[in-house]
C-alpha cells in the first residue's frame, strides 16, 4: 500500500520465454524494476518484464522497429485502445522485453560484470517506460544521469564510462 510519504510502486510481472535463458533471480528482477520506478518519481500500475531468446527479439525488433537483429532491451508503453475507458483495465505501465543472450553476449563484449549489465538493461527499459528517452541530445543526458544515479544505488558503476582493465577479474 502507498501513502503520500511514498513513491508508489509497480506490481512486476515476470515472463521467461524458454527454460536455460541464463535470467537472474526473479526477484533481482522485481526489486531493480520497482526501485528504478521509484528513483523515476513513481508509477502504480503493472510492469511485465519478459525474457527472451534471440527469435524472439528479433521478431519483436523487426515488427515494431523494423530492424532485423536482436536487440538488447525493448520498452513497450501501455496506450489505452480507443474508446475503452480509462478504468475499463487494472492500471499499465508497460512491457519490457530483455534478450538474454545479447545482455550476456554484450556484457563479456564490454568487460562488463553480468549482473550489473542485466541491472542495467532493466533500469534502462524502466525508464524508456516512464517516457525517458536518448534520441535527442539533451534527452540522452537526463536519462543516462538518471540510470548512473540509480545503478549507483543498486551497487553498480557507471555503465557508461570504459571500464578500468587493470582490476578486471578481481
Amino acid at each position: 500500500m502507498n501513502d503520500t510519504k511514498t513513491k508508489p510502486t509497480p506490481d512486476v510481472e515476470l515472463q521467461l520465454a524458454g527454460e536455460g535463458l541464463g535470467a537472474p533471480d526473479d526477484n533481482d528482477i522485481r526489486d531493480w524494476t520497482c526501485r528504478a520506478a521509484r528513483a523515476a518519481g513513481g508509477a502504480g500500475g503493472v510492469i511485465t518484464v519478459r525474457v527472451v531468446d534471440e527469435v524472439e527479439m528479433r521478431e519483436l525488433n523487426g515488427y515494431w522497429r523494423g530492424r532485423d537483429y536482436s536487440t538488447n532491451v525493448l520498452s513497450f508503453p501501455f496506450e489505452m485502445p480507443e474508446g475503452l475507458p480509462a478504468d475499463a483495465v487494472d492500471p499499465i505501465i508497460g512491457d519490457i522485453a530483455i534478450c538474454a543472450p545479447v545482455v550476456e553476449r554484450q556484457a563479456q563484449e564490454q568487460g562488463k560484470p553480468v549482473r550489473a549489465h542485466w541491472t542495467h538493461m532493466v533500469v534502462h527499459g524502466v525508464l524508456h517506460l516512464l517516457g525517458h528517452d536518448h534520441e535527442q541530445a539533451g534527452e540522452a543526458e537526463i536519462m543516462e544521469a538518471l540510470e548512473v544515479s540509480i545503478l549507483a544505488e543498486l551497487g553498480h558503476g557507471d555503465p557508461y564510462r570504459e571500464p578500468d582493465t587493470s582490476v578486471r577479474g578481481q
